[in-house]
């Protein structure tokens, strides 16, 4: 199984939104044939608390301009690793020093990743 095209559509569309903010090391991958949760990990980076905060307002404002509301937020008041699930699809924009700590790519390897140009 891969992740349905809806779930694409959006994680490109986050990732777009990510990037207009100047988030760093933008990858979706396809965790779809691993869990039954969700087809797609988005993981974005930046700099600063400020700069996280920003790319998940952005990220939120786009998805839900496409009908995709999230479903839960964590992690919202350090900054560091906000956690949004959108169901098709789960962000993660962290922290660069978080994003280098937890290595999500490395702990997801496994999967496919998805090319966001659209």
């Amino acid at each position: 199984m891969t992740a349905t095209a809806r779930a694409i559509d959006l994680a490109r569309a986050a990732a777009a939104a990510a990037e207009e903010k100047l988030a760093t090391s933008v990858v979706a991958i396809d965790v779809s044939d691993q869990l039954g949760l969700t087809d797609v990990f988005l993981v974005v980076s930046g700099e600063t608390e400020r700069q996280v905060a920003s790319i998940v307002d952005a990220i939120e404002e786009r998805l839900h301009e496409l009908g995709s509301k999230p479903i839960r937020r964590e992690g919202n008041r350090e900054g560091r690793w906000v956690l949004i699930d959108f169901d098709d699809i789960i962000v993660h924009a962290q922290h660069d020093e978080e994003r280098e700590f937890y290595a999500l790519e490395r702990l997801w390897r496994d999967c496919p990743t998805i090319d966001l140009r659209q």
